[in-house]
């Protein structure tokens, strides 16, 4: 499956499946704390299938490193790598129970950073408005996400990732069923700490994000091709649903 049917396949699951990362090397290492290699580009619609950033701790000491990772969880015991089309998100109320995150929700979690994700508006039989979702302040933020260590039939070690979801807030609900989890930055710590394995309180950290700190604006429907990736996706622009009409 090409990367722009997979995509259309995202939307039509209804799944979490695009979002932005442009901040500059400094405000990354800033934020959450990293230390070594911080190699990025900003980008501004990154799709499923694509190498993406996360931040992981060592298991040894407690300092953060950056790396890139497929989007689209493989776990260890996996026959097929198609196995990641399926797994770019998880549902964050049956993670422990499912065995293609469960381990992973236990022993590899990681931060996801972005600084604005897209959901598309169903307006018609074939109509959607995509909108951006942020922060007020535009600041950094971090989706919780897990990743694994899979090895293909020619012995090469691929990792990847997926990003966990949960039901959605007051500012997302009109827009879409559910919403990728973004954590508090108090919880960072918690989230990442290789060996702490108390299902319970990790659940308690995977909850809808205070509507009051976020905003949303209808964007072009440029975002919409993954071979699209500039400003112009996220760029404000007036609503289909508000334009004025002839009658």
């Amino acid at each position: 499956m090409d990367l722009e049917r997979h995509v259309d396949l995202v939307r039509l699951l209804r799944m979490c499946g695009r979002y932005r990362l442009t901040a500059k090397e400094r405000y990354l290492r800033d934020h959450f704390g990293l230390e070594g290699d911080v190699s990025w580009e900003p980008r501004w619609n990154i799709a499923p299938t694509q190498k993406v950033p996360i931040i992981r701790q060592d298991r040894k000491e407690p300092k953060r490193s950056f790396g890139l990772v497929r989007w689209g969880l493989i776990p260890s015991w996996a026959k097929d790598e198609k196995i990641g089309l399926k797994a770019i998100n998880g549902m964050s109320e049956t993670a422990a129970e499912r065995p293609v995150f469960r381990e992973a929700l236990r022993r590899r979690r990681c931060l996801v950073p972005a600084d604005g994700f897209y959901e598309w508006q169903k307006l018609g039989p074939k109509e959607k408005q995509p909108y951006c979702f942020a922060m007020v302040n535009g600041s950094l933020f971090a989706f919780a996400g897990l990743w694994e260590t899979w090895r293909n039939p020619a012995g090469e070690s691929i990792e990847t990732c997926t990003i966990l979801t949960t039901k959605p807030n007051s500012l997302v609900s009109d827009v879409h069923d559910r919403m990728p989890v973004i954590l508090k930055p108090d919880d960072y710590e918690l989230w990442l700490d290789p060996g702490f394995a108390d299902v319970a309180a990790i659940a308690d950290c995977l909850k809808p994000f205070d509507p009051r700190s976020m905003k949303k604006y209808p964007v072009s429907t440029r975002v919409n091709r993954a071979d699209n990736d500039d400003a112009e996706c996220a760029r404000e622009v007036p609503s289909v649903s508000a334009m004025p009409t002839l009658f």
